[in-house]
């Protein structure tokens, strides 16, 4: 088992760019919010979503791939790489996500990218008032966040059995419990 520091310390040693690193807090906080609501380890889903973009900066061309080496080097469970190489599943990996766990970090990826431009567009820059809504109306618009690719969420509610909107509410709750984080509290 890893624990959040571990996590944090590789995220970090692996990535420098601070959008990078808030990407990956927005996404353990997210995976965070999930584990709570589904009874599970908060620290290990969390750990997940810190990792899941560790080899982005450096190889973006080899997104996922070049994941399993690092964090085999880096002494990672096998479990924990499995899960963060499946979220690129049919994107530029052909691991599938198999676990709840792996499913739901498919589903909230991207969506906390949309989420976090969002955010970004509101005078207040806070995500605290945010409503499903509001993300709906910018899920809906391709042209906004264009690189937020919708049909892999709409894949990843299908996967783990929830409809968009629950995802998008949990998404947002989980986003707020690390707003001052990832500078989402408003200005």
């Amino acid at each position: 088992m890893i624990t959040r520091e571990h996590a944090y310390e590789l995220l970090t040693k692996y990535n420098k760019t601070k959008s990078l690193i808030t990407h990956g807090l927005a996404v353990e906080a997210v995976m965070r919010y999930f584990a709570r609501k589904n009874n599970e380890d908060e620290d290990y889903w969390g750990a997940v979503g810190l990792l899941h973009d560790i080899d982005y900066e450096l190889y973006p061309d080899e997104h996922c791939h070049k994941s399993k080496e690092i964090l085999e080097k880096e002494g990672v469970d096998d479990d924990i790489i499995h899960a963060v190489i499946s979220h690129g599943w049919n994107i530029c990996i052909d691991v599938e996500p198999t676990r709840k766990m792996e499913k739901v970090l498919y589903a909230i990826d991207e969506l906390t990218g949309l989420i976090t431009a969002a955010v970004l567009m509101r005078p207040d820059k806070s995500i605290l008032e945010l409503e499903v809504k509001s993300v709906k109306k910018k899920f809906k618009s391709k042209s906004f966040a264009a690189g937020v690719d919708r049909e892999v969420i709409l894949a990843g509610c299908e996967m783990i059995d929830m409809d968009l909107d629950t995802v998008i509410l949990w998404t947002i709750e989980g986003m707020k419990e690390a707003a001052t984080e990832l500078e989402l509290a408003g200005i």
